[in-house]
């Protein structure tokens, strides 16, 4: 069962999922839902096993990632506080998970069995709606990704995924924006290679545009590595 607090900042914060539907409706869908909580590194949802759950990430931060047949794992893109996971869930056709999941920090969800989601799915078709719009978003995302391949060079590839993931999982310190990543996550989002990235995050170390201490990347803003900024 869901607290009463979580689905007081559900209703208050209104993740896309809940685009459109009267809060004593989100109170039944939420109500039918159960919290589960996961440690940094743990897996929510693995690829290719059934996709059997919905989850509705509420504190803390996840990611996608996708490991290729010979083992190799690439992180696809990070998740927010609002973001869902195991969207499979809601076909009519039983399916497996695409990609795997992962929590970044202590992180907890709202969860709905693969039975009870469709149910208020049939109930409140909003819902598919929403999460069809969700899944619109990752396939522009994917299109931009793709398209920077063959239009931008390393350094612009790593800026954009530094700035993205300042926007969605950095957190305010009191000299800029942080962010808990390594080198190999950054390499593997912008398609680089690790040595690559070594030399540009050096480069703009070098130039003040970032700092790192304590294993964390401090940005002074979002947007300090925009192209006017460097």
């Amino acid at each position: 069962m869901v607290s009463a607090g979580i689905l007081a900042a559900c209703i208050k914060s209104r993740p896309q999922l809940f685009e459109g539907i009267h809060p004593l409706d989100l109170d039944t869908i939420l109500t039918a839902a159960t919290q589960r909580h996961f440690a940094a590194k743990a897996p929510i949802t693995n690829q290719g096993y059934p996709a059997d759950h919905l989850f509705l990430l509420t504190k803390g931060r996840a990611r996608y990632t996708f490991t290729t047949q010979e083992g190799k794992k690439t992180v696809l893109v990070w998740l927010a506080p609002g973001e869902i996971l195991g969207a499979a869930a809601l076909l009519s056709k039983p399916s497996t998970y695409v990609v795997s999941s992962e929590a970044v920090e202590a992180t907890s969800v709202v969860a709905w069995d693969r039975v009870t989601i469709r149910g208020l799915a049939h109930r409140y078709p909003r819902l598919v709606e929403n999460a069809l719009w969700t899944a619109t978003e990752y396939l522009i995302w994917y299109a931009a990704a793709h398209a920077a391949l063959t239009t931008q060079n390393a350094e612009q590839r790593l800026s954009e995924v530094v700035t993205c993931l300042a926007q969605v999982i950095g957190r305010e310190v009191p000299d800029g924006v942080e962010l808990d990543v390594i080198n190999d996550e950054l390499a593997s989002a912008a398609n680089i290679t690790r040595f690559t990235t070594s030399r540009l995050l050096g480069k703009w170390r070098r130039s003040g545009l970032i700092r790192k201490h304590r294993g964390k990347l401090v940005l002074p803003s979002t947007n300090c590595l925009q192209p006017q900024n460097r």
